[in-house]
């Protein structure tokens, strides 16, 4: 296989995977109800998220970058209405 072909299937995965947070982290902006959300869990994976974006910056990988620093600020939002509106 091309890398150019192990690169999009990179980022289409990237793409399913940090879009699927979208609706998570419109429903709790609009609704500021964060009772069904692990303060724990979401903090544990912003922090492997982070690590993962920092891996991908580092290695230069462009699937792995772009997927987690957006994922990273999906969650982060979630996290801190999770916090705002504990």
């Amino acid at each position: 296989m091309s890398n150019h072909f192990i690169t999009i299937i990179g980022l289409a995965a990237a793409f399913c995977t940090t879009i699927s947070f979208l609706p998570q982290a419109i429903k709790t902006i609009q609704t500021k109800n964060t009772s069904g959300i692990s303060l724990s869990m979401y903090s544990l994976f912003s922090f492997g998220t982070l690590l993962w974006f920092l891996y991908g910056i580092l290695t230069s990988d462009l699937p792995v970058s772009i997927a987690n620093g957006i994922t990273l600020v999906f969650a982060c939002i979630i996290l801190v209405y999770k916090v705002k509106y504990k």
